[in-house]
């Protein structure tokens, strides 16, 4: 059988700590198995952490510790599709904290550089296909928007 696993190399060590973070924060999440480092990985002295897997909502990951020449950018995101407007603003708090940042249109960037994107379902709902006024309206919106906000959007869809 064959198997699909994404595969993110962080820099400077933050493999393990960034599934840890996960982990504690998103729900599904788990830290697996932890390897060190063989003998002869340029770069990284044996015994070193260096590759680590873990779930993020359910998912599977590989981690690895990959050196400060390698980060992480926009090209690869996670989605994290919520309900209300706590979950917003929690997750939201959480990913842009200690070193986060925020971006546009419901983006930021977590600690380690991973980007997400934290979309409550009824932005889906009002946005729609985008072809109505009303869809075109909450898009708008949205595209003014850092933090995702529910009852802005459900205002511009009404047309408020």
């Amino acid at each position: 059988m064959v198997s699909v696993r994404t595969h993110l190399w962080f820099g400077n060590d933050k493999a393990h700590e960034a599934a840890e973070f996960y982990a504690k924060n998103i729900p599904g999440s788990s830290v697996g198995r932890v390897l060190a480092a063989p003998e002869g990985v340029p770069g990284v002295e044996p015994g070193d952490q260096f590759i680590v897997e873990f779930t993020v909502g359910g998912l599977p990951f590989i981690g690895l510790n990959a050196g400060p020449e390698f980060t992480l950018d926009e090209a690869f995101s996670f989605y994290l599709d919520v309900e209300t407007q706590d979950e917003v603003d929690r997750y939201w708090e959480i990913l842009t904290s200690d070193g986060g940042t925020p971006g546009p249109c419901g983006w930021c960037k977590d600690k380690f550089g991973v980007s997400w994107q934290v979309i409550p379902k009824q932005l889906e709902e009002l946005c729609g296909d985008y072809t109505t006024d009303a869809n075109k309206r909450a898009m708008n919106a949205m595209l003014q928007m850092g933090k995702i906000d529910i009852a802005a959007l459900e205002a511009a869809y009404r047309g408020e």
